[in-house]
């Protein structure tokens, strides 16, 4: 697939900012006790986080002012689901954040947004899941590495704001579990990478053309210019390139991440909590770039694989 960035951009920021809400929502159940300036100032960043990526979002559309008709298909449509249960997460933290600053203390709105994120990140995961066509998504591992990663960035996020602004007591818990979760996120991921280079393709260019021959080999790719067929199902990227981008996010998504919150950890160091926090975003960027390129769909046996 050819990945759009405006994509990969949203799934990326609303995917931390749900594992920000998060991380404060249990920290919160769990009665460890925050300043309320803190809590007012990590729920701003994941607003503007979602806000942010609610807008990237509409990058990819052809006639954006035609949105809403999205929510029209929630019977069948897992796109159209996460369309109305983001701004329902939106509306969480916001009504959150006034309840803070009324000085209304709470434990629903916490619970809420727990149950509200987890179904963003469900219906998020299943655009692609559902997708039986394209086997590196139709998987449960597609779910869990949506929610985990979400979680982990969300986490990073969490530590290093706690630890710029001296929020000792969410540190002590918040930066262990960044390293567990982000060490988590690494294992189900890779578990995903390893099944996906072992796929066998079930479409052949026997079934793509009807054409039932053992020897059968593809002398063009069925088009003498491009169309929309060769451009948004196809990245261009070579395998090498594809390589080092996996590479790359590995790295920077999980591995330097995981040293630096563990010497964050041992050392109660904030260079290193934010230092993980900075590493960590580009390598989720190129994690989920990697997400979408990585998939074959069917129809490029015939518009863009050339023997």
């Amino acid at each position: 697939m050819n990945p759009a960035f405006s994509v990969v951009i949203f799934t990326t920021i609303a995917g931390a900012a749900q594992g920000l809400v998060v991380t404060l929502a249990l920290a919160m159940l769990a009665g460890l006790p925050l300043a309320p300036g803190f809590a007012s100032i990590a729920l701003i960043v994941a607003a503007i986080m979602l806000l942010v990526g609610l807008g990237a979002s509409f990058g990819h559309l052809g006639r954006p002012e035609r949105a809403w008709r999205a929510v029209l298909m929630w019977r069948t449509s897992w796109l159209s689901r996460e369309v109305i249960v983001l701004p329902a997460f939106i509306a969480v933290v916001a009504l959150w954040w006034l309840a803070l600053r009324a000085g209304i203390d709470t434990l629903l709105l916490p619970l809420a947004a727990i149950g509200v994120a987890a179904l963003l990140w469900y219906c998020t995961a299943m655009i692609y899941a559902c997708l039986r066509f394209i086997q590196e998504w139709a998987q449960p591992l597609t779910v869990v590495n949506f929610t985990l990663i979400g979680l982990s960035s969300g986490l990073v996020l969490a530590s290093a704001l706690a630890a710029l602004l001296g929020e000792e007591r969410l540190l002590q818990v918040s930066g262990p579990s960044a390293l567990a979760i982000t060490l988590a996120a690494w294992a189900t991921r890779t578990l995903a990478l390893r099944r996906n280079a072992a796929l066998k393709p079930r479409s052949t260019l026997q079934s793509a053309t009807g054409i039932q021959a053992p020897n059968l080999v593809q002398k063009s790719m069925g088009m003498s210019a491009g169309s929309f067929n060769t451009r948004e199902f196809f990245h261009g990227a070579s395998r090498a390139a594809l390589k080092q981008v996996k590479l790359g996010f590995v790295v920077l998504a999980f591995a330097l991440p995981s040293l630096l919150l563990a010497w964050a950890v041992g050392a109660q160091s904030t260079l290193a909590f934010v230092l993980a926090f900075v590493v960590q975003v580009p390598g989720l960027v190129a994690e989920r770039w990697f997400f979408f390129a990585q998939a074959r769909h069917p129809q490029n046996l015939y518009y863009q694989v050339v023997s």
